[in-house]
C-alpha cells in the first residue's frame, strides 16, 4: 500500500507501507547501526518515536525470540530504504514485515531515507506523520517535542524481583532494557525493579545494597517531581545512572540538561574516559545531554566525553559513591567495550559505598 511520510517542515516522502497499522504520529529520528533493528523496535527509550534506519537493507536476519529488550514493541514506526521479505538466520522465527504487521507497527520501505536523515541533521528532530493522505498535517494537534509524558507509558506498574544473588540492587524503572537486568543478574545480583515514582520510604524498606536508575524515553525535565527522591537515594546508597538515569541524577544535584539537534542513536559512538584517555565504542539512544557548564556546585565532574561533539557522556560524584553514563554499557545492539562498568558498580556495593565511584 502506498503511504507518505509528512514532516513537520512540510516535506513529503513517498514509500510503501507493509503493515496494517493506522495513521501514526511521532518524533522522527534516525539510527546509524548496521544491525540491531529488533533491539531498537523493542527499546522503551524509543517510545513515541519513528525511527529511520541509515543502513540501506533492514530485516535480512529476521526476528528471533531472544533479542527483545521489552515484551512489546515500543517504536511508533520504522522507516527503511529496503526491507528483506525473509529472515535468513537459523534463529529467525518471523520476518520483520510479519512481526510489524502482527503488532500494527507501520513499516515503510522505499522511502528516501538519505534525504530524511539530511533534513533531521540540518533542522533537528521533528514531528512527522505516516499517512495515506500526503496533505495530512494532523501532527500539529499533538504536543511539541519535549512536552510529551512518555515515561509513565513504559515504566513498571508494580514491584518485582529477579534472581537471588549476593548483592541486592533496586532498579528504578524509567523504561529499562532487559539487557541491563541480564547484566546485573549475570554478576550475581538480586534485582528488584520498582516504578519510576517509587518514594524513598519504599526503596528504604527494600534494603538495597545499591540503586540503579535506568534508561528511558523523553525529556528529563518532565520528571521534576521525582528529583528530590533521586537526590536522597543517591546521598544514601551507592548509585549508578544510565542514559535518562544519568540525566536525572545530574538534574537532582542542580545541573542542567539541553536538547541536541538530532541526538545520538547508534552503536558506533566514540567515548573517551578522561581519567585514562581510553576510548570506547558505545551504543547510545538519547536526545538530551547534561550541560557541562552547569556542573559547578553539584559535586559532579565529567568522567566521559563524546569525541565527536565533546558532550558529556558520564559523571562521577566527588563526595558520594555515585556515577553515571549517557551510553549503554550493556549494548544490545552494539559493542560491549564498556560492560566492565557493571563490575565497577558491583564493587561499589561490596565496599558498601565507602569508596567513591572510579576510585
Amino acid at each position: 500500500m502506498k503511504g507518505y511520510v509528512v514532516l513537520e517542515n512540510g516535506e513529503v516522502f513517498e514509500g510503501v507501507v507493509h503493515s496494517n497499522g493506522e495513521e501514526v504520529y511521532g518524533e522522527i529520528v534516525f539510527f546509524t547501526g548496521m544491525s540491531g533493528y529488533q533491539e531498537v523496535l523493542s527499546d522503551p527509550s524509543f517510545k513515541g518515536q519513528m525511527v529511520v534506519f541509515t543502513y540501506p537493507l533492514i530485516g535480512n536476519y529476521g526476528v528471533n525470540e531472544a533479542d527483545f529488550e521489552s515484551i512489546t514493541p515500543q517504536v511508533n514506526a520504522l522507516l527503511v530504504s529496503e526491507v528483506s521479505e525473509e529472515g535468513f538466520h537459523y534463529e529467525s522465527c518471523s520476518s520483520l514485515i510479519t512481526y510489524c504487521d502482527k503488532h500494527s507497527i507501520p513499516l515503510v520501505s522505499g522511502v528516501d531515507t538519505r534525504a530524511i536523515v539530511k533534513r533531521i541533521r540540518e533542522q533537528g528532530d521533528m514531528r512527522a506523520i505516516i499517512t495515506t493522505d500526503p496533505t495530512n498535517l494532523a501532527f500539529k494537534e499533538f504536543p511539541p517535542l519535549g512536552q510529551q509524558e512518555v515515561v509513565p507509558m513504559v515504566s513498571s506498574s508494580m514491584i518485582e524481583t529477579h534472581g537471588d544473588g549476593e548483592h541486592h540492587v533496586v532498579m528504578v524503572d524509567f523504561g529499562y532494557k532487559k539487557s541491563i537486568l541480564d547484566s546485573l543478574l549475570q554478576l550475581g545480583s538480586k534485582v528488584t525493579i520498582v516504578p519510576y515514582n517509587t518514594p524513598f520510604a519504599t526503596i528504604e524498606q527494600l534494603n538495597p545494597a545499591g540503586v540503579l536508575y535506568s534508561n528511558g524515553p523523553g525529556n528529563p525535565k518532565q520528571l521534576q517531581d521525582v528529583l528530590p527522591t533521586i537526590k536522597k537515594v543517591a546521598e544514601t546508597y551507592p548509585t549508578m545512572g544510565i542514559c535518562l538515569g544519568h540525566q536525572l541524577l545530574a538534574l537532582a544535584f542542580g545541573a542542567d540538561t539541553e536538547k541536541l539537534t538530532f541526538g545520538h542513536r547508534g552503536a558506533n559512538q566514540p567515548v573517551m574516559d578522561l581519567t585514562t584517555n581510553k576510548v570506547y565504542m558505545t551504543s547510545q539512544n538519547h536526545s538530551y545531554v547534561v550541560n557541562e557548564r552547569s556542573l559547578g556546585g553539584t559535586g559532579f565532574v565529567a568522567k566521559f566525553i563524546n569525541i565527536n561533539d565533546r558532550s558529556i557522556e558520564g559523571l562521577m560524584h566527588k563526595e558520594y559513591p555515585v556515577f553515571t553514563v549517557q551510553f549503554h554499557p550493556e549494548a544490545h545492539p552494539g559493542p560491549s567495550d564498556s560492560e566492565q562498568l557493571f563490575y565497577t558498580f558491583i564493587e561499589m556495593l561490596g565496599n558498601k559505598g565507602r569508596e567513591k565511584a572510579y576510585a
